[in-house]
């Protein structure tokens, strides 16, 4: 890997990093008096998630130098994490094929321990593989035998509305922790089997796994319900319809607009306090998320700060830097490798469950590489990979953009062909393209950045 070239003094990149955020912060004040401020608080919470997903990748890619093109999938998985934990079980599936999908689970947990035993006990000689293979055979056969009837009494239970096992009932908070934990669980797997690979194959390694994991959420509606979707997640904040008929809402709105009432008759005036307590509700809920979602923002960007000024980031980054030369060292890069993998995969994992929060419902079918690979990618090159605030600006500006280039576009593309007829077919053609200049901006950006800023707005300061 190629060495970064210095930067300039850490007091400059400082006043630098300020600057930035504050015309974030006065984007997203424009947005708000421009358009409304719910859109502006909704944006501002995508916001704070995908810089957590940077934050996520350029633990791996910035720290060091994993080329990670899973993001879908540990997204994902933070996603279903919200549904095991969260929804309230579903008794009569549990009734009708529980106990089955119970055993199928062990058995897959023998079948692997059984396979590990073998492969401990004949490495290195003859019908070793063979012997695996025959092992694994026989278990997947098992685990089929028994989990496939639990299957199809699961998904005929109620299938409109339900199908699947549902979770635990526990509270939000806990599945965000889980779905860290599912994603770490799963970068254990996929790096023991990946990481020795070439960052090429690596690459196409992680994306492949991503996509089988995606695919199994969109399959198996026992578990997910697939693509009917399981909605009315539960969230960690009041529902606006609460708010709208609480004495204590209403009271504060009241108080609060008691000017823009005053000189209103009683009819005019409930009218008008209704309509603000609709809009107060929802702007309440969404600066509630926005409240939880920066703290969980600030803990996880104050760790990776910590952890990169400590002995520990200072040697990934010396792995980064030259791998035989830290290998020469003593230094076990693949187990180091292994630990940062984990670690960014947890981050987007959480990130994942916050995001289906936010959302409500869990969709497998709207995970896709753009939205969830090569936007979060992104982001950490146009933010500065290596640096910690650059991957959170990052998050911030390219999400920012990709929201509002279309209605952007279509505001620019009106002024250009107003002095066209409305007959026109080019001012019509122009107008139903402007959805497509979202992609038109995202490129231009990663090309002006890469041209008068290579390594990023926020460039890694060396140490």
């Amino acid at each position: 890997m190629s060495q970064r070239p210095s930067n300039a003094p850490l007091h400059n990149n400082t006043i630098r990093a300020s600057l930035a955020f504050l015309v974030m912060a006065g984007l997203l004040i424009l947005i708000g008096v421009s358009q409304s401020w719910a859109l502006a608080l909704t944006i501002l919470n995508l916001c704070i998630i995908s810089a957590i997903m940077a934050l996520g990748v350029n633990i791996q890619w910035g720290y060091a130098g994993l080329f990670n093109v899973g993001i879908m999938g540990f997204a994902a998985l933070g996603g279903l994490a919200m549904i095991i934990v969260s929804m309230p079980p579903v008794k009569e599936a549990w009734q009708a094929g529980g106990v089955r999908v119970l055993l199928a689970l062990i058995a897959m947990l023998i079948t692997i321990s059984a396979a590990l035993f073998v492969h401990k006990l004949l490495q290195g000689k003859r019908l070793h593989g063979w012997l695996i293979a025959l092992v694994i055979l026989v278990g997947v056969v098992i685990s089929r035998y028994v989990l496939d009837p639990g299957v199809a009494a699961i998904e005929a239970v109620n299938p409109a509305s339900t199908g699947y096992l549902g979770g635990l009932g526990l509270p939000v908070v806990f599945a965000w922790i889980v779905g860290g934990l599912l994603a770490a669980g799963a970068a254990w797997l996929i790096g023991k089997i990946a990481l020795g690979l070439r960052s090429d194959y690596l690459a196409i390694a992680t994306l492949g796994i991503s996509e089988i994991l995606v695919a199994v959420m969109r399959n198996e509606d026992w578990l997910t319900r697939g693509v009917k979707n399981v909605t009315g997640l539960p969230r960690p904040v009041p529902y606006e319809l609460e708010l709208q008929q609480a004495p204590w809402f209403i009271n504060l709105v009241e108080r609060l607009n008691s000017g823009s009432l005053m000189g209103l008759n009683s009819t005019d005036q409930a009218a008008v306090l209704q309509t603000l307590v609709v809009d107060s509700a929802s702007i309440f809920v969404k600066l509630c998320y926005t409240g939880l979602f920066a703290l969980v923002l600030i803990i996880i960007l104050q760790l990776c700060v910590l952890a990169l000024d400590s002995p520990w980031g200072r040697m990934v980054r010396a792995i980064r830097d030259n791998e035989v030369a830290a290998g020469a060292m003593g230094k076990d890069v693949t187990g180091r490798h292994l630990q940062i993998f984990i670690l960014g995969s947890a981050v987007v994992g959480i990130a994942g469950a916050m995001l289906a929060t936010l959302d409500g419902q869990f969709t497998p079918g709207s995970y896709s590489p753009l939205r969830f690979t090569f936007l979060i990618w992104v982001m950490v090159i146009v933010g500065g990979s290596g640096n910690n605030l650059g991957a959170v600006l990052g998050g911030f500006l390219v999400w920012l953009i990709w929201v509002e280039a279309e209605p952007v576009g279509f505001w620019l593309m009106d002024a250009l062909t107003s002095w066209m007829g409305d007959g026109s077919g080019l001012r019509k053609h122009l107008l139903d393209s402007a959805q497509y200049m979202r992609v038109i901006i995202m490129g231009a950006v990663l090309l002006l950045v890469m041209r008068f800023s290579p390594w990023g707005l926020l460039p890694e300061q060396n140490r």
